[in-house]
């Protein structure tokens, strides 16, 4: 098992910045890769960036430029720095993670939220 707990997210003004956090514990042998989503009211959940094992990354085209996805390794921890924040990037952020067994864990997620 793989419990997922987010930290960081609140009330930004546009053109802001953020930084999330995620400590991933558990079974952590055999991860994958750690990223973010995310989903608006109304809005179906959506990939913002994830990072693999082996240091790939893939950003959503919404973000790329602005968000960055570091992660420490010696911390389980995975990052979501948000930078140039728009109001259209308020939404509610999940941290997930993916096994090589295929499985994928989710955290309870942060609300963020972008508006003057």
């Amino acid at each position: 098992q793989v419990q997922l707990v987010e930290s960081g997210g609140g009330l930004v003004q546009p053109g802001g910045s953020l930084r999330l956090s995620c400590v991933a514990s558990g079974n952590l042998f055999i991860i994958s890769h750690m990223g973010w989503y995310r989903q608006a009211p109304g809005k179906q959940r959506e990939l913002v960036a994830t990072k693999t094992s082996s240091g790939s990354t893939n950003y959503a085209d919404s973000v790329k430029g602005r968000f960055t996805i570091p992660k420490d390794n010696a911390k389980n921890t995975v990052y979501l720095q948000m930078n140039s924040l728009k109001p259209e990037d308020t939404a509610v952020y999940y941290c997930t993670l993916g096994t090589t067994l295929g499985y994928n864990y989710w955290g309870k997620g942060t609300q963020v939220t972008v508006s003057s």
